[in-house]
């Protein structure tokens, strides 16, 4: 392997997050169309796959996708679902690794084999292959993996192609310092046109969500798909995951993937909003709101101003606001525990199998004082 060759040194802590957000939310996908009975095939594509491991033997993206896919052998084997994984490398010497890496995973776990799972190995440049790959996601629900190599997947050929289908879920990591140095050079412009002066209105360390607030605005309008950023701080440098998806399962499956990660702000490996500091109070200012609290006050008044009327709106709300079905049942519970609210069940019910599998749906009826 090359001096240049990433997966030549220990990953770092900062990529060790990726991939066990990468890992994550492989666990909570591959389960969710195994188990459906009206799936019969899936795919998985690791467009940027590197070599498998890194020098000390951690595994990356690709035998992590094995592994949660061994994780569900017996679940395939009995549904018949057909799991089929590409993973692409286009370095040579990275790629010849790749395949040895998964080859030999394979070989120690003949189950997978057993439950039918076909891998496919690419040795390809992402323009070359993607046009291909898009035939197969049009038609299967798929997982699409991009590594921080794939810059030029931003561009809207790229881009708008996804969100044109209607099962695919796609996480993509970028460098999103890279944008902060470079963002106005032609190399960049001509893949994304960004507007750096609007992305640097903000501190540095807001940079990724800066560039995603503009992705989401090239979306068309009657689009479904759902966009959300996670920040990675590595040293001084800031990188970050773009989440996206159309089904509202998929985005409530993202979020406590990254809620559990922090669950201080749900959106970064650090504290990006000072909420830490945000427990003092200031002799000036007073008590400043955390993101939850923020959340929880724009919850309470939505639902007082009666903009929120049912269980379904405050689902809705919470996922728009990045945040997961507790922090909103958390809330709601308390304003009934504090008369302002009645509602006829037991619980808010703000969950996606009540609002959305179950269709139950509830009113929250304004207490008069």
């Amino acid at each position: 392997m090359s001096g240049k060759d990433l997966h030549s040194k220990p990953f770092d802590e900062g990529t060790i997050t990726k991939l066990e957000i990468f890992e994550n939310y492989a666990k909570e996908w591959i389960p969710t169309f195994v188990m459906s009975n009206s799936v019969k095939a899936i795919w998985i594509f690791d467009f940027f796959a590197g070599t498998g491991y890194d020098l000390n033997g951690v595994a990356g993206s690709p035998i992590r996708i094995l592994q949660q896919i061994k994780n569900q052998t017996d679940n395939i084997s009995k549904q018949g679902t057909k799991i089929n994984v590409c993973f692409n490398e286009f370095e040579k010497e990275k790629y010849n690794l790749l395949e040895e890496s998964c080859k030999q995973f394979l070989s120690d776990n003949p189950e997978l084999e057993r439950a039918g799972l076909k891998v496919y190995y690419r040795n390809a440049d992402f323009a070359e292959i993607f046009p291909k790959a898009i035939k197969i996601i049009q038609k299967y629900p798929s997982l699409v993996y991009l590594d921080q190599n794939g810059m030029k997947f931003l561009s809207d050929k790229y881009f708008l192609e996804l969100e044109k289908t209607k099962t695919t879920d796609f996480l993509y990591f970028l460098s999103s310092s890279y944008f902060w140095r470079f963002g106005n050079e032609k190399v960049f412009q001509n893949n994304l046109n960004i507007d750096m002066d609007k992305a640097k209105r903000n501190p540095y360390k807001y940079i990724h969500k800066s560039i995603l607030e503009q992705l989401r605005d090239r979306l068309p309008k009657s689009t479904k798909y759902s966009l959300y950023p996670f920040t990675i701080k590595k040293e001084t440098n800031v990188y970050g995951i773009i989440f996206g998806a159309s089904h509202p399962r998929a985005v409530d499956k993202f979020l406590k993937t990254a809620w559990k990660e922090n669950n201080f702000n749900g959106e970064a490996n650090f504290d990006i909003d000072d909420d830490m500091d945000k427990k003092q109070l200031d002799l000036f200012e007073g008590k400043k709101l955390t993101k939850i609290e923020n959340f929880s006050c724009a919850l309470r008044n939505s639902i007082l101003n009666r903009t929120i009327k049912t269980n379904k709106d405050a689902y809705t709300f919470t996922l728009e606001q990045g945040h997961i079905d507790v922090h909103a049942s958390d809330e709601v519970k308390k304003m009934k525990k504090e008369g302002l609210i009645s509602y006829s069940e037991r619980t808010p019910l703000i969950n996606y199998d009540q609002v959305i599998k179950k269709k139950r749906i509830i009113e929250y009826k304004i207490n008069q004082p």
